[in-house]
């Protein structure tokens, strides 16, 4: 609960400490306050005046505290100076059921009019604005306004709930600051106004009186700027002092802007592997302004030189345009729907004992996937079916920072108001000082790594891959190249749940909505050649086809009705259907005038089976009709064999056009022709002799050519059956590295096997132990144990009425405790006993009165070695006293 200042108490002692505090501060800000009016009328076209009524032009500072959060607002209201041209909105954790004195008390220390918010306000700059008992703030139609809490008392988060509603209400004009207090509460605020754009700041947790809330806020990664309070004031004059909000004025050319921004990325990928540059170039515009805002840097050149000298600005702007935005259970109907629906069905088509795979690329610090792994849990519940089901979960991001976070598991209290209450008891275990962490056996479900998921191999062979909320950040061409990447990572019927802004896109031919699921697709089966043709580089491994499967296109449907459809539309001679390399693949009729099969080793290439008159037309001709969309002819070829008349020929082929079922074919066609009339002798004409020998020798050439081109072809299927060789060889190997992988499995579970085996072990020796502690102390006596060096291993608690001990003591020598004894030859016999291994005993007075008897003994290990003595202390005052009056009475006695 938070503490309540008393309606009766003044400002207390530290007020004019923090207000003397923060004076420097205030004149450090005073000459950035009075520039800051002008700057921001230049915001608003057409204004001449500072704007003092419109929310849209009034940069607002949202404040956010808790306990001991007074004395940090005051010492930064204190060094505001009045014409600051800000506005100030204070949410602190107020007792529901009783007025508050905060307005009293701000009103002391500045000259701002400080109100509280009860009505419906438009936020005018130099004012300061509190929140009412038993209210949440928020815009409603520009106004700043007072609701009524959603959450119960104990439930709420204020300033969680104001700083999402002023970084949705004004963006890049919001800031967030968070002082001292207990738990997470405006942490998740904080990330919303950085995510738009605007400055958010955390008090040094050294300064604050109660260091939870700050230090939430800055292990979250979303505070900007850490500071005392006081110092507060010049940074966000800083901020929009040195820059109105707009696009930043640079004074270098387009030209050299694109020349430093190509530098910017080269610099980013050399020091961190990230390549940004098919990003989308407004939001890292952004990202990079606010950077060079944060670093009062106008010119990307002069930014550029910046980081060339510091590289942990580089890191800074690295995370920066990662935009690390996420939370447990972001989008709750789509969580509900995998529930319900999706889940579910997925495990109904599922073999029973599966362990299912899951893929949440940039995780981020881990909340998505934890998230999965929750709701996956819960459906297992739900259904309890008969097999056991397990989800592994690879969850990678490129920061290995939120990698590092995310394998802790350990969140804030600000997860509370994500993840409910019901689900903190089942899946969390509060931790000391604040905060939870997740079930040990949801988080050895998931497996985090860094991955680059543009570039590194993507996991394969999954049943679930969520990714949320990242396209939007990637242009075309990235989401074009990805998401036919996720659908060849999925299994058929697999699960890709996306965010709420992105989409499939184009590609609907591989992924189709669930009905009702908002953003939840289903992997559908598509073509190897569509996805290929999408991502040729990504897909690489698998398998090349066989050369011949190669220059073949597919084809659906009997070959033989498509050929004779054809054949129809013209004319039905004998016909030969080939490939673009001339493979005979259909032949209709009677070709056997026209072809014959070649000698030797079987061969079903036309160019091969063709009769000799045939062969050089023939290769003339499919060449012609490769490049023609038209039949093409060549009539009156004589084929001539042995001493007969021969036979005339026309012959045609045409290259089918796209788009008909045996598209990039050709069809060649044999028609027989009368012979033409005889002419005169040959050999009457010796031209025409010389022309015919040519016409040989040119045949012959023609030959030996198309020798060395099917010598070619032989060397080149030798070649692709090699490339199959290497491949079954490649999936051998990647068979050996799945049982390599299967066999450090089972190492890993024997390891755990141990691990749990030792741990109860223990737990075992720590039982015993405290039954050694309580035994020990139930004695009452006074014991000390201590090594050969005589320092301190152990005691009890009765010993620490004779020695000054304290727990930090131990390892101490025994000489160096002050002590009640009369004994200063304590030592001396403690290392008589260790040399002698004769225990020591004596009577020893003490300097308040009492007598113990001091007994040292050697230490004996179990295996009986000596390591140290023990020192026990026997209160024996009673029997002296005693002693003492017995002695008394016998002296009476004996002188009566």
């Amino acid at each position: 609960m938070t503490k309540r200042a008393n309606p009766t108490m003044t400002p207390p002692p530290a007020t004019a400490t923090a207000t003397a505090t923060a004076t420097a501060a205030a004149t450090a800000a005073a000459t950035a306050a009075r520039e800051l009016p002008a700057l921001l009328a230049a915001a608003v076209p057409g204004e001449t005046a500072p704007p003092r009524a419109m929310p849209a032009a009034v940069p607002v500072v949202g404040i956010g505290a808790s306990a001991g959060g007074l004395e940090a607002i005051i010492e930064l209201l204190a060094s505001v100076p009045a014409d600051s041209g800000l506005a100030f909105v204070v949410v602190q954790h107020l007792d529901p059921t009783q007025k508050g004195m905060l307005p009293e008390l701000l009103q002391r220390v500045t000259a701002m009019p400080v109100r509280v918010v009860v009505e419906p306000v438009r936020v005018a700059a130099n004012h300061v604005y509190v929140i009412a008992p038993n209210k949440d703030l928020s815009f409603v139609d520009g106004a700043l306004t007072a609701l009524e809490p959603r959450e119960l008392r104990g439930h709420r988060r204020p300033i969680d709930f104001f700083f999402q509603a002023l970084a949705e209400e004004l963006r890049t004009l919001a800031a967030g600051v968070i002082l001292s207090g207990m738990g997470g509460d405006g942490t998740v605020g904080l990330a919303a106004i950085k995510q738009n754009g605007g400055l958010t700041l955390a008090q040094t947790p050294a300064s604050a009186r109660f260091d939870p809330m700050p230090q939430s806020a800055i292990a979250a990664g979303v505070v900007d700027v850490v500071a005392a309070p006081g110092e507060m004031m010049a940074r966000l004059l800083g901020w929009w002092g040195h820059h109105s909000g707009g696009p930043l004025p640079d004074p270098q050319s387009a030209a050299g802007r694109r020349d430093s921004l190509q530098q910017l990325f080269q610099l980013l990928l050399r020091q961190t592997g990230a390549n940004f540059s098919d990003y989308k170039m407004n939001t890292l515009l952004r990202r990079i302004e606010r950077r060079m805002k944060l670093c009062q840097i106008d010119a990307f050149d002069a930014y550029v030189a910046h980081l060339r000298a510091n590289p942990a600005e580089l890191d800074l702007l690295f995370k920066e345009l990662l935009i690390g935005v996420t939370s447990f259970f972001r989008d709750p109907k789509i969580w509900d729907y995998l529930r319900t629906t999706a889940l579910p069905q997925l495990l109904e088509h599922t073999p029973e004992g599966a362990v299912l795979k899951a893929w949440v690329p940039a995780c981020s610090t881990g909340e998505e996937a934890y998230s999965l792994a929750i709701v996956f849990h819960e459906v297992l519940e739900e259904l309890k079916p008969e097999g056991r089901y397990a989800l592994q979960i690879f969850a990678t991001d490129l920061d290995p920072d939120a990698i590092d976070r995310a394998r802790q598991g350990a969140f804030g209290a600000a997860i509370e108001a994500d993840v409910g209450p019901e689900r903190l008891r089942r899946y969390f275990v509060p931790v000391d000082g604040g905060g939870y962490r997740i079930r040990k056996d949801l988080r050895n479900a998931i497996i985090f790594a860094p991955q680059n998921i543009i570039s590194d191999p993507p996991f394969t062979k999954l049943d679930i891959l969520c990714c949320r909320n990242l396209l939007i950040y990637f242009n075309v061409k990235l989401q074009d190249q990805l998401i036919p990447l996720f659908h060849y990572a999925l299994k058929p019927g697999g699960l890709l749940v996306f965010g709420s802004a992105d989409t499939p896109g184009r590609f609907t031919e591989l992924f189709a909505a669930l009905p009702g699921a908002g953003r939840i697709y289903q992997r559908l089966d598509a073509s190897r050649h569509r996805i290929s043709h999408h991502f040729p580089t990504r897909v690489a491994s698998t398998p090349a086809p066989l050369l011949n499967e190669s220059r073949t296109p597919p084809m659906n449907g009997n070959i033989q009705s498509h050929v004779e459809q054809q054949l129809l539309k013209s004319h039905t001679p004998a016909a030969a259907l080939v490939n673009a390399q001339g493979d005979i693949l259909y032949i209709h009729g009677r070709t056997g005038a026209f072809l014959e099969p070649a000698a030797g080793k079987a061969n079903w290439n036309i160019h091969a089976m063709a009769r000799a008159g045939l062969r050089y037309e023939l290769a003339d001709l499919l060449k012609r009709a490769a490049d023609s969309e038209e039949m093409v002819c060549v009539h009156g070829l004589i084929l001539k064999e042995g001493d007969g008349p021969g036979l005339a020929l026309d012959l045609c082929a045409q290259t089918l056009a796209d788009g008909e079922p045996l598209a990039g074919m050709t069809l060649l066609t044999f028609a027989s022709a009368p012979l033409p009339p005889q002419r005169r002798s040959r050999a009457s004409n010796p031209r025409l002799q010389e022309l015919e020998q040519q016409l040989a020798q040119a045949r012959l050439e023609v030959q030996a050519v198309r020798a060395e081109m099917q010598t070619s072809r032989e060397e080149l299927k030798s070649a692709n059956e090699e490339l199959q060789s290497t491949n079954e060889e490649l999936q051998s190997t990647n068979e050996e590295l799945t049982t390599s992988k299967e066999e450090m499995q089972s190492l890993n579970e024997e390891l755990h096997t141990v691990n749990v085996e030792l741990q109860s072990k223990v737990d075992d020796l720590s039982l015993v132990n405290g039954d050694m502690k309580n035994l020990l102390n139930s004695t009452d006596i006074a014991t000390i144990f201590l090594d050969n060096a005589l320092h301190i291993r152990r005691f009890t608690n009765p010993a620490t009425q004779i020695y000054k001990l304290i727990p930090g003591d131990l390892n101490r020598p025994l000489g160096d405790i002050a002590n009640d004894l009369v004994y200063p030859e304590l030592q001396a016999d403690a290392e008589q006993v260790l040399r002698t291994l004769v225990f020591c005993e004596r009577q020893i007075p003490s300097h308040s009165g009492r007598w113990y008897t001091v007994r040292i003994m050697p230490y004996r290990t179990v295996d009986n070695v000596i390591d140290g003595v023990v020192v026990t202390f026997i209160n024996i005052t009673e029997s002296k006293h005693l002693e003492a009056q017995l002695r008394a009475i016998q002296g009476d006695v004996g002188k009566s």
